[in-house]
């Protein structure tokens, strides 16, 4: 309540209006399931295309196995499949298991690198390594120095005929080239390799710069005396390294970073700009834990002119290149290729399940999910391949995780691939298995033209149910069943089934992809796995979580509130104002909104002990819409002089 304290005019701002409730989004998604490359235990990001889905977990190659057989890459299908039938936000979660034999060429961690010791004229080791377990880490590394303009210029001094040097642009900790030609256009250039440093000169009372040059001592730096001259043709080059990062996948593009120090100690702005600083262990940001491909280390001599003078060595004629202006970059560059990283063995139900770490309270699997609320439809694209053979168990495990899952967030939909190669027979025992009203079956695989062997592949049907609910949802509404939709990619079914088929398997709950003539390739069936006839159909289920997340998150206002009528009235009208709305978007069955729907906040939902303890109970009831499953024409004969 505010305070009247001295006499004069008080403004107030008021509200006259209910508070008002927003639909939440309920096209977001999250898979998963193993990748070719990404992070495995970072907080998660939401991924908008394939490009940023390759950018993070790899590119689209094959899949391969400890002990198995190259796998299609069923992540990245299934991602493509979402996106292109109308998907837009999606999350990763990718999950990963070591092998349990590495062989001689595999690491253990399934992280690809290479090493570099050397040891002239300093001891230094360069590690490289790739900073995700998987076989898409066997890149190849460029990096390439680049040699700077010229920053030595001069100032006017108390003598015209000798003017100041000065060195502009230049930052602590540079490595730079001070060289002395007779002509700026002289080739090759020779010079030496030093770090710069600042320092107060007493003798003139001026910050200037020292060098330290690579090995030894150098006529042009004994004791700053004589001072780098312009008028002598001397130049100071700053030496900067940019690094760039090949792909496996030729079809993707290469990653380029440029403008790296080469010392670690180096700064801008207060941030380390080195390469180590760049592709640290443990980058600045999550956004750069995610993206960054690699990790260099340095051991040993850890010094900018150490690692130049030790690639100068290794290489000498990396050394003449760079100072050589007509060199190009390959000239002046040096690749590293990383190898031994693998994508390890089939990760079990287990690693689909996750784990939280006690400590950096890092999760994996299904449980990263639990921290992203706007996850409505969960899928685990690629966990059934394989169902009749040696992975049944981990697949069956993996599906009721997912349905596990699903009701304990409440808001969320699981969407069940069947095995791949399933008869009828085998489609009806997985089904007979499951009872959820949060989890829908779909049979069977999608038939697509696989970009990578360029042959007819069957891939999981969940990435493309996925894109096709949020297609749904944006072009028509949540409400509406999400089938009688064309499956975009499907160039034809593992199965093709017809009406007596289907008639067996929809009463059962399993949703059927059908082929029409002349009305293409289509998905058939919008009915959950449960058992309970009011909680039949994927529309309904789907409709109440938007309904009760939606409510969930609009009426968070009324927590701690005084817990009265004022209260009451207001929960109300917010409640009976975001379901008008529904109704008026023919989302309700009714031809009147009292008929559509009721909200019921009072003593008639509260008893004493509810309010004794804190507790406001608000009653909604809304007459939900049900897809036209079976639309029935009644046609029969009568004559003109009838009555009708």
């Amino acid at each position: 309540m505010p305070e009247y304290l001295a006499p004069g005019v008080y403004v107030e701002e008021v509200s006259f209006r209910a508070k008002s409730i927003e639909g939440l989004s309920t096209t977001t998604t999250g898979f998963v399931g193993p990748t070719r490359y990404g992070p495995v235990n970072l907080p998660l990001d939401v991924v908008t295309s394939i490009g940023e889905f390759e950018r993070t977990y790899g590119d689209r190659q094959q899949m391969q196995f400890e002990g198995s057989s190259p796998t299609h890459n069923y992540m990245w299908h299934a991602a493509r499949g979402f996106f292109d039938n109308g998907g837009t936000r999606l999350y990763i979660s990718r999950v990963f298991t070591p092998m349990k034999s590495p062989g001689p060429n595999d690491e253990p961690d399934g992280r690809a690198r290479a090493s570099m010791t050397l040891s002239s004229p300093v001891a230094q080791t360069v590690d490289v390594i790739a900073r995700f377990p998987g076989d898409a880490g066997n890149m190849r590394v460029r990096i390439t120095l680049v040699l700077g303009e010229n920053v030595l210029g001069q100032d006017k001094g108390p003598d015209p005929a000798h003017p100041i040097p000065r060195a502009r642009g230049l930052f602590e900790n540079d490595v730079v080239l001070l060289s002395s030609v007779s002509s700026p256009l002289g080739s090759p250039l020779s010079g030496v390799f030093a770090t710069a440093h600042s320092f107060f000169d007493t003798a003139t009372g001026e910050q200037t710069w020292r060098f330290t040059p690579v090995s030894g001592p150098d006529k042009l730096l004994a004791g700053m005396h004589p001072s780098p001259d312009p008028l002598a043709s001397d130049q100071i080059r700053v030496v900067t390294a940019t690094v760039s990062v090949f792909p496996v996948d030729p079809n993707l593009s290469s990653l380029v970073y440029s403008g790296l120090a080469l010392d670690p100690d180096h700064q801008l702005n207060g941030l380390a700009d080195s390469i180590e600083a760049q592709f640290a262990e443990k980058p600045n940001s999550l956004g750069e834990a995610r993206t960054l491909p690699i990790v260099i280390t340095v051991t040993g001599n850890n010094s900018g002119t150490a690692l130049l003078s030790n690639f100068f060595g290794a290489l000498t004629t990396l050394k003449d290149s760079l100072l050589d202006p007509k060199s190009s970059d390959v000239d002046r560059s040096i690749d590293i290729v990383l190898a031994g990283g693998n994508d390890g063995q089939r990760p079990p139900a287990d690693a689909y399940e996750g784990t939280t770490d006690d400590v950096s309270l890092a999760k994996t699997g299904l449980m990263s999910f639990e921290d992203i609320d706007e996850i409505s439809i969960v899928a685990a694209p690629g966990s059934t391949f394989g169902y009749n053979g040696g992975y049944k168990d981990d697949a069956s495990t993996i599906l009721t995780l997912l349905i596990a899952h699903a009701e304990r967030m409440r808001y969320r939909i699981a969407v069940l691939d069947s095995g791949d190669d399933q008869s009828i027979a085998d489609v009806r025992a997985l089904r007979a298995k499951l009872d959820s009203t949060y989890a829908a079956l779909y049979y069977p695989w999608i038939t697509v033209l696989d970009p990578v062997t360029r042959k007819e592949i069957n891939l999981p049907p969940s990435g493309y149910v996925a894109g096709i609910y949020a297609r749904n949802d944006i072009q028509r509404a949540v409400y509406k069943a999400p089938a009688n939709e064309v499956v975009s990619l499907a160039i034809n079914f593992e199965k093709v089934l017809n009406k007596a088929q289907q008639d067996i398997l929809n009463p059962l709950g399993i949703n059927c992809f059908r082929f029409f003539e002349d009305r293409g390739l289509r998905l058939w069936g919008a009915r959950t796995i449960s058992s309970d006839p009011e909680w039949k159909y994927v529309n309904l289920r789907r409709y109440f979580a938007y309904l009760e997340h939606s409510i969930d998150k609009g009426t968070q206002w009324a927590v701690f509130e005084p817990n009265g009528d004022l209260l009451w009235a207001n929960v109300r009208r917010t409640v009976s104002d975001f379901l008008l709305n529904e109704f008026q978007n023919g989302a309700l069955l009714g031809d009147k909104p009292e008929k559509a729907y009721f909200v019921r906040c009072d003593r008639s939902t509260m008893t004493q002990n509810d309010l004794d303890n804190g507790r406001l109970v608000c009653l909604v009831g809304v007459a939900a819409l049900r897809p036209a499953e079976f639309v029935i024409f009644r046609i029969g004969q009568w004559t003109a002089d009838s009555n009708k």
